[in-house]
This record gives C-alpha cells, structure tokens and sequence, in this order.
C-alpha cells in the first residue's frame, strides 16, 4: 500500500492498491500517526513544504506576510511529524517539493487523470496527485 499526504490542518490522504486508488479522506493532523501504524503501508509520498524557499508576494501587509510565516511553519512541522512518524514504524517517506506535486486539480481534471468520480476535496486530491507518478512502485 502507497499512502499519499497532504499535510496541513486538514490533512488529505489518499491510499493506493496494486497502483489502484482506493480511498480518499480528510484528517486532522493529530491522527495520522495512528493512522500511519493501523495501516500496511509500505511508502509516505507527501507535499514537503519544507523543500521550497517561502515566496513573500509584493504588495502584500506585514500582518499578511506574518500570517503566511505562520501558515507555512505550521505546514513544515507537520511535515516533520510525517518523517519522524514514518521512521518510528518503518515506513519509507519522500518528500516531494510543492512545485513538483504541479497544479492544484479541480474534481472534473482530477476524475479525467484518476478515474475517480466520488465525491473529494482538494486536500484530497493534492494526496493522490503528490503520490500518482509512484502508485506502482509502492
């Protein structure tokens, strides 16, 4: 089994099969070590905020950048978790850049690339593209 994160607040997740996705689902940061130890993963692919050099947009308030410190901080240490959470139980992790991930799929683009016709969120969604290009090498 191939577990693919989405990591933030809401944390996507999405599991994959023989290659097949199966299942996804929103969670809250907290339980994802007992989901990670309650599963037979065998890979973590997730979106590591960590590997990408923060972008601060011109025009924006101070009040507004420090909103996104504290958003991204917030990110980088779930994606710390993740890693340690992985090493504890002997999962491999890999950390994919936000950049490599790609664009953001709404449900129409994200149904024509996976076949999946149920409902989903873009948490979710951003799980299973993160993970997609290793789904057969679990």
């Amino acid at each position: 089994m191939l577990i693919g994160l989405d990591p933030g607040v809401n944390t996507g997740v999405a599991f994959f099969e023989g290659g097949k996705l199966v299942e996804l689902r929103t969670i809250h940061p907290l339980a994802l070590y007992d989901l990670l130890a309650g599963s037979n993963a065998t890979r973590v692919v997730f979106e590591d905020s960590r590997l990408t050099s923060p972008v601060w947009s011109r025009g924006t308030t101070a009040a507004a950048r420090l909103k996104i410190a504290r958003n991204v901080g917030q990110v980088d240490g779930i994606c710390n978790l993740i890693v340690e959470a992985c090493a504890r139980i002997g999962i491999d992790a890999l950390g994919i850049s936000p950049r490599g991930k790609g664009a953001k799929l709404d449900a129409a683009q994200f149904e024509k690339l996976t076949g999946w016709a149920t409902a989903s969120n873009q948490h979710a969604r951003d799980a299973a593209a993160v993970a997609w290009p290793y789904r057969g090498r679990a």
